[in-house]
């Protein structure tokens, strides 16, 4: 077999042109998480939290109760899990119920439900079938409906957004080969024809998410440049119909969980798109996908959530029936520890959930950054949590559902929900990405300030000048961040939990003083210490998610004054989350992260190629595997074939 020829990158300095331009540049709307970073805790915009609209909480009463129903009398996960495949009949019961329309406004045949809403119909129908709720959230969180709704046109709208509130499954379609968190790769392209009329869609597509059955997609492509366009080079967004010609699904991808997923390659042989079907402007895709992100990211900590729920349960019974060296294993204390850190975070991430989603509904805050740290802390938080639930369930959770039905034991299926989790730490933004996009933001002032200073391109004049401005603002910015009054009696309106916001004013003030120390003492390296600045996006989504906790309890606590659990909850939280934080500050310049990075080049060197001795090598597992030329593998098996073709 020859050789394909190795593709040619973008260089470094072209991905981060792409990536600038294809951010939000400005703060239009307040941001608490920035202000986090900026040293300064601002929970007047939390306090009091956003509230839910009263008449969408009526409706969205009966909407949950009939999708609760629904769930429960027809989702088999299990069943869906081996067969890898969600019956048509599911899914046109979803679409009876108005699901893949819970956020289109009801003047486009949509429910017109909140942000919050969506997350709690999404709670319940992955908490039964990750891979079914994927269906509902690949088409509403960055399908066609949310960039239609934020930017198409009302000719667009009209045109595609009832059918969408009908159940007509939308996907997104961005990643390639060479294109997953670096779009400058892109090869995928669409030029004007002679007539001007349509678009020449080329190209071919990974991963795409509800792909094989979707009727409509959102298709990133590489447009030419122009004048009239910003971006050196412009990627735009178009609707493209799977019917059309040129339009083909060249794989069904498989998975280690979410196995009943529709996930596949699509490739796009001189798709004729007319130019209406343009989304919001040429070289608008890139900042159309990251704004359409900035509420979409939500979804995955509502599967998160749900997950947590579940195994909190599992475990706490568990823990109290099974009998080991004469008590129950939740007396001991090792499988305490474990079952009350799940306690405290499944909490929080309720918490964290309820609040980013009022936020997002009260469309007065700029969410990119909670948005982000909620997809980063809870995808990360559940793994973890999944982890300690199968080790407190031990050979059982390691034990598929069906074995354990099989002999007579409840089938908890644990060993399936672990899979289906394990791809929340990469769907939507990796945690690498989401620590980088995070950091990229929280720099964002001092950059505007001195950005000048450490940009190579930058000229001598505008390096004098910055250096000016930065002189004039640190000389009043930095002394005002070592003063403060975040000691008693601030935040005494939350009682015993007031310790702990205190503890995040002063952290916050720290938190922007050594971000001020990290760009002073690696300049322009700093984006290259991403060990560094993931300490402090980890410090940032803390305080975040402590802030957001002594909320939620003291709000739950406003309701029910004679149960103190949630208080209970919140403090084993907020000390766990202190001692993490503790430990990223106390680590963030001393630390072996140049030791290791050594170690990491030598490796990629086969320098320590010995260690790995003694087992059969990837060329022998590829060469007599099966991996390499199973001519069956390569193929898209004919019943999703079929079932696709109907679907449409």
């Amino acid at each position: 077999m020859s050789e394909s020829p190795r593709p040619t990158h973008s260089t470094a300095l072209e991905s981060r042109e792409v990536a600038e331009a294809a951010r939000e540049k400005e703060w239009e709307q307040e941001s608490f998480a920035k202000s986090l970073f900026d040293g300064q805790f601002r929970l007047d915009l939390l306090d009091p939290p956003p509230t839910p609209d009263p008449e969408e909480t009526e409706r969205a009463k009966e909407f949950l109760d009939a999708i609760r129903r629904f769930t429960r009398d027809h989702i088999d996960g299990n069943r869906f899990d081996q067969e890898g495949w969600v019956p048509d009949e599911v899914l046109d019961g979803l679409r009876e119920l108005g699901a893949f329309g819970i956020k289109i406004p009801r003047e486009y045949g949509g429910l017109g439900l909140s942000q919050l809403t969506y997350n709690r119909a999404l709670e319940i129908v992955g908490g039964r079938c990750g891979s079914t709720g994927a269906f509902l959230s690949a088409h509403q969180s960055i399908g066609v409906p949310q960039p239609l709704k934020l930017f198409g046109t009302e000719e667009q709208k009209r045109k595609y957004l009832p059918r969408l509130a009908k159940g007509a499954l939308s996907a997104f379609a961005l990643t390639e080969p060479e294109v997953g968190s670096d779009p400058a790769n892109m090869s995928t392209t669409a030029e004007l024809d002679e007539d001007g009329e349509h678009y020449i869609l080329n190209g071919e597509k990974l991963w795409t998410t509800n792909g094989p059955r979707a009727e409509l997609m959102v298709v990133m492509a590489r447009t030419p440049p122009r004048e009239r366009v910003k971006a050196k080079r412009p990627i735009s967004a178009f609707i493209v119909e799977s019917d059309w010609p040129g339009v083909e699904v060249k794989h069904v991808c498989r998975f280690m969980g979410l196995r009943a997923i529709s996930n596949g390659v699509i490739s796009f042989d001189n798709v004729r798109v007319p130019k209406e079907n343009l989304l919001w402007g040429e070289g608008q895709g890139l900042k159309l996908a990251l704004i359409t992100l900035n509420t979409g990211r939500l979804s995955l900590p509502a599967f998160c959530t749900a997950s947590g729920k579940l195994y909190l349960e599992v475990s706490r019974k568990w823990a109290k029936e099974r009998v080991q060296w004469g008590a129950p294993i939740g007396k001991h204390d090792a499988i305490a520890q474990m079952l009350g850190r799940m306690a405290a975070n499944t909490f929080a991430m309720e918490a964290g959930l309820e609040l980013s989603s009022l936020m997002a509904d009260a469309e007065r805050f700029d969410i990119r950054l909670e948005a982000a740290m909620a997809k980063l802390w809870h995808s990360e938080t559940a793994w973890e949590l999944a982890s300690d639930a199968l080790q407190i369930r031990g050979g059982r959770g390691y034990e598929t559902e069906d074995s354990l039905g099989e002999r007579g034991e409840k089938p908890i299926p644990m060993e399936r929900g672990v899979r289906d989790l394990r791809i929340n730490l990469i769907f939507e933004g990796s945690s690498e990405i989401m620590r980088l996009f995070i950091a990229r933001e929280a720099v964002d002032t001092h950059l505007k300030v001195a950005g000048d200073l450490v940009d190579p391109k930058a000229p001598l004049s505008k390096k004098l000048g910055a250096l000016v401005r930065a002189g004039l603002h640190y000389v009043w910015w930095y002394p005002s961040r070592w003063l403060g009054w975040g000691r008693w009696p601030r935040y005494r309106s939350f009682g015993s939990l007031a310790p702990h916001l205190r503890f995040v004013h002063r952290a916050s003030r720290r938190l922007s003083r050594s971000l001020f120390h990290a760009m002073v003492r690696f300049g322009p390296r700093l984006e290259k210490r991403q060990a560094v600045l993931g300490r402090l996006v980890d410090v940032g989504t803390e305080l975040f998610f402590i802030t957001a906790v002594c909320l939620r309890a003291r709000s739950l606590l406003r309701e029910n004054p004679s149960d103190r659990s949630p208080e209970e909850l919140a403090d084993a939280f907020c000390r766990q989350s202190r001692r993490r934080i503790q430990a990223s500050f106390r680590t963030l310049f001393r630390n072996d992260d140049s030791v290791t990075y050594t170690v990491a080049q030598g490796a990629m060197e086969g320098r320590f190629e010995w260690v790995e001795s003694g087992v059969l090598g990837l060329d022998e597992l590829v060469a007599h595997g099966g991996w390499e030329g199973d001519e069956a593998g390569d193929q898209v098996p004919p019943e999703a074939l079929e079932a696709s073709a109907s679907s449409n």
